[in-house]
């Protein structure tokens, strides 16, 4: 597929979902460049803003299998993954799927459970495969998730281990509408008898997983290459970051700004698109301080301030 025709995809599937989710253009746009750097999505937001929503309009509008799966403090692994029951006709153990099988996967609430089923998700979201009981089950393809989960203040919730953070390609927030989207919100639910919206599909599964194949024909510059690496690199060496971005993380990056190339229309890419990508791709992975904590530095003044620090490449 060209450029032009993922693009030209990208943006239709964006207008789709936009009809349905009120929100900033931006933030659909950061939740497809997960999808399309071939990474998963982590959504955080105070309950009511749309999370669940854009979730399951993003896989309508993709044309994908969809599984959703509700985390609670008693969830299990086996809940997720599946488990093997006991055919009483054939006398023989058999593999039951659990949600986890289906191209997109909405993680919903993810920190209400405590980590060791969070952790269910590792290798799913790593190596798009289950091991159960010593068998190894491949995931439907494209596979995605997409993890919501609630502020870390709020009562009842667990933070997610940092090797799983890694894993989620961007992380971002749905944030409250203007005034003018809640009043369209409003209109909206009066138009229709269901309280949410219906999205058409735009999209099949072979189509998505030629948009996902589409970054690799993307050119980055020398230059770039030093550039992604040295804000990396720059994190690690800030007094208020215990732990900076990892060489995972610098990955991360160059795929979501080769995405984001993508998604625009463009075969190359340009200092705007790491710069426009940096925060969602690596706020998340930082592991600051204690004195950092309490002085409350948030770890997206962190890295923007890594970005005003690092000269910026001239192409």
């Amino acid at each position: 597929m060209d450029i032009d025709a993922a693009s030209a995809d990208c943006q239709a599937v964006l207008d789709a979902v936009g009809e349905a989710v009120i929100a900033d253009r931006e933030f659909l746009e950061t939740v497809i460049i997960g999808a399309v750097a071939r990474g998963h999505v982590l959504l955080e937001d105070v309950p009511g803003t749309g999370k669940t929503l854009t979730a399951r309009s993003l896989a309508t509008a993709l044309g994908l299998s969809f599984s959703r799966v509700q985390f609670t403090p008693d969830l299990l692994p086996s809940d997720v993954t599946g488990t093997h029951v006991y055919n009483e006709r054939d006398r023989s153990f058999e593999f039951r799927e659990g949600p986890i099988f289906a191209n997109v996967v909405l993680a919903d609430e993810i920190n209400r459970a405590p980590p060791k089923t969070q952790s269910a998700l590792l290798e799913a979201m790593e190596e798009e495969q289950v091991t159960v009981d010593g068998d190894t089950h491949p995931l439907p393809q494209p596979f995605l998730v997409i993890a919501t989960q609630n502020p870390v203040e709020q009562e009842g919730t667990f933070s997610l281990p940092e090797a799983q953070l890694d894993r989620f390609v961007v992380k971002t927030a749905v944030g409250y509408p203007e005034e003018e989207g809640e009043v369209e919100l409003l209109r909206l639910r009066a138009g229709r008898a269901e309280r949410s919206p219906s999205v058409e599909r735009v999209l099949d599964p072979e189509r998505v997983r030629a948009i996902r194949a589409a970054p690799e024909e993307i050119r980055v510059d020398e230059d770039l290459l030093y550039y992604m690496a040295q804000l990396s690199r720059r994190t690690r060496a800030d007094r208020r970051v215990a732990v900076g971005v990892s060489p995972r993380g610098t990955q991360r990056l160059f795929e979501a700004s080769r995405a984001r190339a993508v998604v625009l229309g463009r075969e190359y890419v340009t200092p705007d698109d790491v710069k426009h990508v940096a925060v969602p791709v690596l706020a998340h992975r930082l592991v600051l301080t204690p004195d950092a904590k309490v002085e409350d530095v948030a770890k997206a003044r962190v890295i923007r301030e890594t970005l005003d620090e690092v000269p910026v490449p001239t192409l």
